[in-house]
């Protein structure tokens, strides 16, 4: 119970971002899997896991092992555990497309996880009926400290429903400097607004999510891929190239010198204004009094003209 309560901490009401990569095995619906997790031994105990993680559930444990050898055979419906020289193995019999989901390799020793290892497991079932996954990209540029929302589009023959199970939506991320991609955020069907178009007689169904991130970093920049996980199979999006602009110091410190130079032209600018509108009501007040003073002398001097 423990560790399901550090992994929803981790997963934090979703998914976290899991440093370990991941890699795809693909059996065909029936067939028996076979799961294989190095047992990297060290010092002191530690108790190593089998975890299923599917999008809108709770993460399941498939069984243990330990660091250190130990004969011992757990197994759970079709899910046996077991330990062989140096590796964690997870069997699964007679697969079923529900078995489609993110396997997990973890290490518990005293309060700290390690995940060791992933793997998407791929039942091979029906074609799916998904027709495209389609990404839109960002129209600002996106500076470090700003959000961001990456949008998705799902499309798909409604009525061609060959598998049971509704879709899954997965995000994943490559870096500028890497060749693999990072499983970073998962959404249910149900996270999507969907509806129902009828081009050509055809009744396609389309399905909208979006990634969204706030407090951009410079370590956040790479191509981010919407995926659908359908009939056992997952279908990829063209991706979409996210690049931060980061301020630099020196440019910002450039900034803060031009807006303090043009706050202080127009401080100048309002102090020249405000003295030459005094001075101009000086004059104008000068001017009425001394026609004033001329018109009373000259009344004074010809009273009866």
């Amino acid at each position: 119970m423990r560790v399901i309560l550090y992994i929803l901490l981790l997963l934090q009401a979703g998914w976290c971002t899991f440093d370990e990569n991941f890699v795809t095995k693909t059996v065909g619906v029936g067939e028996n899997a076979t799961l294989s997790c190095n047992r990297n031994k060290s010092r002191g105990s530690a108790t190593l896991f089998w975890i299923r993680t599917v999008t809108g559930t709770m993460p399941e444990i498939l069984g243990k092992g330990f660091n250190f050898d130990y004969d011992h055979v757990n197994r759970i419906g079709r899910f046996t555990t077991k330990q062989e020289p140096g590796t964690l193995v997870l069997q699964i019999t007679k697969t079923k497309l529900s078995d489609t989901a993110f396997y997990y390799c973890l290490k518990s020793q005293q309060r700290d996880i390690t995940f060791y290892k992933g793997i998407f497991l791929q039942i091979k079932g029906p074609e799916p009926d998904v027709t495209a996954v389609v990404q839109g990209s960002p129209s600002d540029a996106i500076y470090a400290g700003d959000s961001v929302t990456l949008p998705c589009s799902v499309l798909s023959d409604s009525e061609k429903k060959t598998c049971p199970e509704e879709h899954r939506v997965f995000w994943f991320r490559v870096a500028s400097d890497e060749s693999h991609h990072r499983l970073i955020y998962g959404q249910s069907n149900s996270d999507g607004e969907c509806d129902v178009k009828s081009p050509d007689a055809q009744s396609l169904q389309s399905c909208a999510y979006s990634f969204f991130k706030d407090n951009l970093t410079s370590t956040d920049a790479g191509t981010y891929y919407c995926a659908v996980a359908a009939c056992g199979r997952i279908v990829f999006g063209n991706g979409t190239k996210l690049d931060i602009e980061v301020v630099s110091t020196h440019d910002a410190e450039k900034t803060v010198m031009f807006l303090s130079l043009l706050c202080a032209a127009l401080a100048v600018s309002l102090i020249v204004t405000a003295f030459l509108v005094c001075a101009v009501r000086k004059t104008s007040c000068n001017c009425c009094q001394g026609k004033t003073n001329s018109l009373h002398f000259h009344k004074l001097l010809f009273p009866k003209s």
